[in-house]
C-alpha cells in the first residue's frame, strides 16, 4: 500500500526504536527462528510489520514465522489473520485451542480472566516454539506495558518488578523477546491506523472494565497529560537502577557497611539526593553561623 510521508516518519522512528532495542539487548542473532505471536491487536501487528522491514537490511539472518492462538472465543473472525499472513508472504501457523471454555469453566463470572487465560496461552506458544523448532518468541508489548507493569507489581504486588525486554524461559529452552521495549503506545496507535491492520478486538479479557492494569494505565494517562513525559521517565528510571538506595539485602551488601567503606560502591553515596546544580564538594558558605547546642 501507499502511505503518507507522515506515516513514512512513523514508521522509520518505530524501526529504529525497534532496531536499537534488538542491539541493546541483543535479541536477535544470526540463524535465529523467530515465533512472533500475533493476536490480531495494534501491536502485535505493528510488530510483525516492523520485524519484516528490519530482516531485509540486517546484517544477519534470521527466520520468522507468525503465530496466531485461536482461542475459540465466540465471533472470533477465524479467517482474518490466515488471509492476511497470506496476502503479506509470511510463514505462518494458526493453533486452535479451545482456551475459552476453560477460563469461563474456572473463573466467576465478573473474576478477572487475564492470569489464567495468560498462563494457558504461554504453555501453548512455548510448545509451539518448541515443535517449530523456534527459538526467539517476539511478543508484542511495548514501553508503556512494561511501565504499566511495574506499577501494578509495585501497588499490588509489593515488588520493585517490571517486564524485561528479554527473559529465559522456565525450561531453558526459549528465548523471549520484546523488541518493541523502546516504542511508545499512542506511535504505535498512529501507525496502526495508518496501515490500516485488520485489528480483531480481544472479547476474552480486554474487554473487563475492573482490570487493575486498566487502572494503572489510566493513572499513566492522566499523569503524562499533566506532567508530559512521565512515562518516558518512568522507563529510563528501568534502565538506571541504584541497588545501594533500595533496601533490598539481595542486591546490596548493607550489613556489609561500615566507616571508611569503598564509596564508589555506595554510586553517588549520600550525595545522590543534590540536584545537578550542587557539586559533590558543596560545602556551607562561612557566612552562615552553626549553632551547637547540648550539654
Amino acid at each position: 500500500m501507499d502511505i503518507s510521508n507522515t506515516l513514512q516518519r512513523l514508521k522509520k522512528r518505530l524501526e529504529g526504536n525497534v532496531g536499537k532495542a534488538i542491539a541493546d539487548y541483543n535479541m536477535i542473532e544470526d540463524g535465529d527462528t523467530v515465533l512472533v505471536c500475533v493476536s490480531g491487536g495494534k501491536d502485535s501487528f505493528t510488530l510483525l510489520s516492523i520485524l519484516m522491514a528490519l530482516r531485509e537490511r540486517a546484517p544477519v539472518d534470521f527466520r520468522l514465522i507468525a503465530m496466531n492462538l485461536d482461542q475459540k472465543q465466540p465471533g472470533f473472525p477465524e479467517e482474518v489473520l490466515p488471509g492476511y499472513f497470506a496476502k503479506i508472504g509470511v510463514d505462518f501457523r494458526i493453533i486452535e485451542a479451545d482456551t475459552y471454555s476453560i477460563v469461563k469453566e474456572k473463573i466467576p463470572e465478573g473474576k478477572t480472566t487475564c492470569s489464567l487465560c495468560s498462563r494457558l496461552r504461554r504453555g501453548i506458544i512455548y510448545r509451539t516454539a518448541k515443535e517449530l523448532g523456534a527459538n526467539k518468541i517476539a511478543l508484542g508489548h511495548h514501553r508503556d506495558d512494561m511501565v504499566h507493569t511495574l506499577f501494578l507489581n509495585l501497588f499490588f504486588g509489593g515488588k520493585l518488578k517490571a517486564m524485561p525486554p528479554k527473559l529465559v524461559t522456565d525450561d531453558g529452552a526459549h528465548v523471549v523477546i520484546r523488541p518493541l521495549a523502546y516504542c511508545a503506545e499512542a506511535d504505535i496507535a498512529r501507525f496502526a491506523r495508518g496501515m490500516e491492520y485488520p485489528i480483531i478486538p480481544c472479547n476474552l479479557c480486554g474487554s473487563q472494565d475492573n482490570l487493575q492494569r486498566q487502572k494503572i494505565r489510566e493513572m499513566m494517562a492522566d499523569w503524562d497529560r499533566r506532567y508530559p513525559g512521565r512515562t518516558e521517565s518512568v522507563f529510563s528510571a528501568l534502565q538506571n537502577v541504584v541497588p545501594s538506595h533500595l533496601a533490598d539485602n539481595a542486591l546490596f551488601d548493607f550489613k556489609g557497611l561500615h566507616v571508611g567503606a569503598e564509596l564508589a560502591a555506595m554510586d553517588g553515596g549520600d550525595t545522590v539526593f543534590d540536584g545537578p546544580q550542587f557539586g559533590a564538594e558543596l560545602s556551607l558558605p562561612p557566612t552562615i553561623p552553626l549553632q551547637v547546642l547540648g550539654s
